[in-house]
């Protein structure tokens, strides 16, 4: 419960750093991953990504479009799926979000050493991997 605590208050430190940009979690979340994932992904990619409903994306998306962020474009081989790129502007954006995030995540991290950080992440790693291992489990038992 204690690291479902913690996580919900990061994304509020977070989300109240960026809404100063005009961004809501909403907004700069599905920007962030596009970047990871890389330009061309499938919408439902990208939703899964995020952890959205495909139904949820794609009026996310209507918006990040009409902002100019985003564009989708028919996959040449399907022309049901959507393939999601960010715009010139959308990388901007991103840009920006990164540097907002940085600002953020050094003063949350300010006092945490390298030692410290690197045992964090492994522990994450773990926890990361069993999470998945017991999804598989539940799939392979159905």
């Amino acid at each position: 419960m204690r690291l479902v605590g913690l996580a919900r208050r990061w994304r509020q430190a977070l989300d109240a750093q960026l809404l100063s940009a005009g961004l809501t979690d909403a907004s700069w979340t599905p920007l962030i991953h596009l970047q990871a994932l890389g330009d061309g992904i499938p919408q439902r990619e990208l939703a899964a990504a995020v952890g959205l409903d495909d139904s949820s994306l794609v009026r996310l998306l209507d918006i990040l479009t009409d902002r100019g962020l985003v564009e989708r474009r028919p996959d040449a081989h399907d022309r049901r799926i959507k393939l999601i790129f960010l715009t010139p502007e959308g990388r901007k954006t991103v840009k920006s979000i990164r540097t907002q995030l940085v600002k953020v995540e050094d003063v949350l991290l300010a006092d945490i050493g390298d030692e410290d950080a690197c045992a964090m992440t492994r522990a994450f790693d773990l926890i990361e991997s069993r999470i998945e291992g017991w999804f598989a489990q539940r799939v392979s038992a159905k």
